[in-house]
């Protein structure tokens, strides 16, 4: 019994003993041995490939490389997106201009009530003018633009420009040759224009 007690005291420090020189040795070089719990079913891989495997994706997957190779809305996104943009910048630009035009009709003797009716039929009437106006721009831009891509079969910046060409055209087409003439090309400045400003933005600012 007495020797059996000796040995485990003896395995003891040798155990300790052990441990201690290997965390002195670890602290002396200033850092420890990673632990690896995969390293069974692995083989010895660096932290790493371990790291990376497990990493999730920043961006979208895709299941098809046609998707990938198109970094672009879809035509029904197109729509949808152009034209809720269009309205929403029109109703904000006309319910702004209508809130000043609200507040520069005022009358002396108006009550307060009436000042504020007045404000409001000023800008709810001029925000859904100008909101209809430019959501109807944003659907012809948006169908002719998805309808030159398929047509060329390329996503490039011309289609942009046709799409700006034909929108103003065919906004102002009632109005005369002449005047639909000017307002397609003003339409296919513009449209490059944006173009232009967005790929600038993209490239400077990182966006």
């Amino acid at each position: 019994m007495i020797h059996e007690e000796k040995s485990h005291d003896t395995s003891g420090e040798s155990i300790f003993g052990t441990g201690g020189s290997s965390s002195s040795s670890s602290e002396e070089g200033g850092s420890g041995r990673f632990y690896n719990p995969y390293a069974d079913l692995y083989g010895q891989s660096d932290l790493k490939t371990l790291e990376n495997l497990y990493r999730l994706p920043s961006t979208p997957e895709f299941l098809f490389t046609e998707e990938e190779a198109v970094q672009r809305r879809n035509w029904s996104e197109n729509l949808t997106y152009y034209t809720g943009c269009g309205y929403l910048a029109g109703a904000i630009v006309g319910g702004a201009k209508g809130l000043s035009e609200g507040l520069q009709s005022r009358e002396e003797g108006d009550t307060m009530k009436l000042r504020v009716n007045r404000v409001l039929n000023a800008s709810g009437h001029r925000g859904r003018t100008y909101g209809n106006t430019l959501g109807i721009l944003g659907l012809l831009y948006a169908g002719m633009e998805s309808g030159s891509g398929y047509a060329r079969g390329t996503d490039d910046v011309l289609n942009s420009v046709i799409a700006g060409l034909g929108t103003g055209a065919l906004y102002k087409a009632a109005a005369g040759p002449r005047t639909a003439a000017i307002a397609g090309a003003l339409g296919g400045i513009a449209a490059a224009s944006l173009v232009a400003s967005k790929q600038l933005t993209k490239r400077y600012l990182a966006i």
